[in-house]
């Protein structure tokens, strides 16, 4: 999770450890919340989901009201350890529980990484991550894979811990797997307030891209008819202003601004409960951040999924913001997939499945005049409802770098020309058709990204 100083960083504000950050989120458990102008009510997977200023002598009781006389494991790895896993560990211990710890040295979410963790908490009737990308998502694929229920303590904000899915590669060709979600999802602020700085930005990074993915999502259901819900972004408005206007304390250790932070990046994961897709959340900003942990190899600068999003996001929104502000709506041509390049950029086997994905959304002559039809025929009616929905440019911009948010390419540690590649060749990772569909098929993306992250 960090260094030493990591951990230890000072918190600006004195912690009440009475106080429940929850929110709505306490109505959604109880299954007491309505959904505005339907007033449906929805049930979510997890049973328990807990944001309060500290859980210190709590952990037993949480743990054991969700896995009661369950044979137990302690997934964490050495970081995530020192940051909570030992107390939790400790606090179980004393509590009579039978109970045992795995560190994981150097945990993946790969396949291979997978089978390695079933194996090392093999016996064991439930687990219990403490961690937050990596741990969670690993634990959460083994369970499911065992029949075994699991719960997680999170030692940073993020929206992984609330999906019943999980980003697992296999043989390098990222997937989201549905499985199951975590039974208990446990959030202390006083530890997530002294987790990284890094890992507080590349949050609000994770969670602001509803803009861009909403926007592709509705773009989608709009010209072909897929999917489309409005509940997610009917709970993410609740909070999404008032942490846009208080990026700047993102960083301050104000246990009230991260409990708000926390509680939408929680409700942003649970969109697959009312969606049962990772859309609402996850459209091209992602899968670019996705181009790049699964082709960068050696020139991977380290950075994390939500690092990488976030200027994903800044791309995405000025392409948004460039598109529907246009006096006339983008003339696409018929989609062609560069079939010979991807094979010998990406190997026979990755570029296959990336033109079958590809082929799955690809325009035809017909499909291209229909799309075109659609969008020109009344432009201004068209984009109306996507704009709705896009915060413009500068303000998610402004609110990023108040936020310590990388926003540029140089910034993540990525060269322009590897830059243009993950952006350009990200629509052929998945089925999702977004507006790099759009800006590719009218011939205006490699234009675009010239303008904006010019060569080197």
């Amino acid at each position: 999770m960090g260094t030493d100083s990591d951990l230890n960083r000072d918190v600006s504000h004195d912690v009440n450890h009475d106080v429940n950050y929850g929110g709505v989120i306490d109505a959604l458990v109880s299954g007491e919340w309505e959904e505005p102008g339907t007033g449906r009510r929805y049930e979510i997977p997890p049973e328990d989901i807990v944001i309060a200023a500290s859980l210190e002598g709590r952990e037993a009781e949480l743990v054991r009201r969700r896995h009661p006389g369950r044979s137990l494991i302690i997934v964490s790895d050495p970081c995530t350890y020192e940051a909570l896993g030992a107390r939790v560990f400790q606090a179980l211990k004393a509590d009579g529980a039978d109970v045992t710890e795995h560190v994981w040295e150097q945990p993946v979410c790969s396949d291979r990484g997978v089978e390695a963790l079933r194996a090392a908490t093999r016996g064991r009737e439930a687990l219990v991550a403490v961690g937050s990308g990596t741990i969670n998502d690993a634990v959460k694929y083994a369970s499911f894979l065992d029949g075994r229920d699991y719960s997680v303590f999170a030692t940073s904000p993020m929206n992984a811990y609330t999906t019943n899915t999980a980003s697992v590669s296999f043989d390098g060709f990222k997937r989201s797997i549905t499985c199951h979600g975590a039974r208990g999802i446990f959030f202390d602020l006083a530890v997530i307030a002294r987790c990284p700085e890094r890992l507080i930005s590349a949050a609000f990074a994770d969670v602001i891209c509803r803009t861009t993915a909403q926007l592709d999502w509705l773009l989608s259901h709009r010209l072909f008819g897929t999917p489309y819900a409005e509940t997610p972004y009917h709970l993410l408005a609740i909070d999404e202003d008032r942490m846009i206007d208080n990026a700047s304390h993102m960083r301050d250790g104000d246990v009230e601004v991260l409990g708000m932070l926390t509680r939408i990046s929680a409700i942003m994961g649970l969109g697959t409960s009312f969606t049962e897709t990772t859309h609402s959340g996850s459209m091209a900003e992602h899968m670019i951040s996705h181009h790049i942990d699964m082709f960068s190899g050696e020139e991977h600068p380290g950075t994390s999924h939500g690092e990488q999003v976030g200027v994903a996001t800044v791309t995405m929104s000025r392409l948004h913001n460039r598109i529907l502000n246009a006096a006339g709506a983008p003339t696409v041509h018929a989609t062609r997939i560069p079939e010979a390049r991807l094979r010998q950029r990406y190997g026979a086997d990755m570029a296959d499945n990336m033109i079958e994905q590809t082929r799955i959304k690809a325009l035809d002559e017909a499909g291209a005049e229909r799309v075109n039809r659609l969008m020109n025929d009344d432009w201004e009616a068209f984009r109306r409802p996507l704009r709705a929905i896009m915060l413009p440019f500068d303000r998610l911009h402004d609110a990023m770098r108040a936020a310590g948010c990388q926003t540029t390419p140089e910034q993540l540690g990525l060269s322009a020309s590897r830059w243009h590649e993950a952006v350009t060749d990200a629509r052929y990772i998945r089925d999702r058709f977004s507006m790099l569909d759009i800006a590719d098929d009218a011939g205006l993306l490699s234009g675009f990204l010239t303008e904006h992250c010019p060569p080197s």
